[in-house]
């Protein structure tokens, strides 16, 4: 794990509707940010649940109803609900009660709630969410096994720091060196909201899993010392997770409930919306 990796909760595995949704609200209370992970598969039997679906899903319901490619269809529905129950989980509402909508690039946001981030992922079967209150939150996930070539790829996505580290390594060790480093890339740029827009070889980090130094600039020296806490995770034996999370240094509230976080008059807006579907 790479700096500050304490502060980030470390993802938890929810099987579906069931969680374990406890450890979600733990973390965001001890942390202020939460992430999971899932397959799609594992939500195929709420996704086919018609009859509380078009209100779990809300402005997406026709999205899905239009999707015809029935892959497509679940693993849409599968990943959007994962969204909702964990934002739900972590804000101790009603994932019905949540309204779903998108920033310009397709990153997910929920309204009303301007102070809570989400990030969303997937990769294969694999989907998972960060959620965070202390800032901008981005999530990774590639499988385990993907063999990213050094040699090929070093100028892309490495800084002349990494590249010498990497140059270091066995020539068998560096494709998960590369991995790791490509996740965490990845996870902090879609936390920034730049996704590949930003080079990959203009910010670093450590590639040593004794590493604390966190984000690094070019030159390998520190950069945005405790602004940013990242972690990388192994989950299901073929699947690695990397979080990038941002501590704001707000003295943001740790009350994260839904029912104390908005006003009156937007729960009454939101009730009207929801009763007109």
């Amino acid at each position: 794990m790479t700096d500050h990796a304490h502060h980030i909760t470390t993802p938890v595995h929810v099987t579906g509707p069931g969680g374990p949704w406890h450890e979600v609200s733990e973390g965001m209370a001890l942390r202020g940010n939460a992430s999971v992970y899932t397959t799609w598969g594992e939500w195929l039997p709420a996704a086919l649940a018609e009859p509380s679906l078009r209100p779990l899903l809300g402005r997406d319901w026709l999205r899905y109803k239009q999707t015809t490619d029935p892959t497509i269809r679940y693993r849409f529905v599968a990943s959007r609900l994962a969204v909702k129950y964990t934002a739900a989980a972590a804000l101790g509402t009603d994932p019905a009660d949540l309204d779903l909508a998108y920033k310009i690039g397709g990153r997910p946001y929920l309204r009303g709630f301007d102070q809570i981030e989400v990030s969303l992922t997937h990769t294969d079967d694999m989907i998972a969410v960060g959620i965070s209150r202390t800032g901008r939150i981005g999530i990774d996930t590639e499988p385990a096994h993907r063999k990213l070539s050094f040699r090929l790829l070093q100028d892309q996505v490495c800084t002349a720091a990494e590249k010498a580290e990497l140059s270091a390594l066995p020539e068998a060790e560096q494709p998960a060196a590369m991995l790791r480093l490509w996740t965490l890339k990845e996870a902090y740029t879609k936390a920034l909201g730049q996704g590949l827009r930003l080079s990959f070889s203009e910010f670093g980090f450590a590639t040593g899993s004794a590493g604390d130094a966190g984000l690094l600039a070019p030159d390998g020296t520190p950069a945005a010392p405790g602004e940013w806490a990242f972690g990388t995770y192994p989950v299901l034996d073929r699947f690695l997770i990397s979080v990038a999370c941002h501590d704001t240094g707000l003295n943001t509230s740790r009350d994260t409930s839904a029912a104390t976080m908005l006003d009156e008059n937007f729960m009454t807006m939101v009730a009207g919306l929801l009763d007109q579907r």
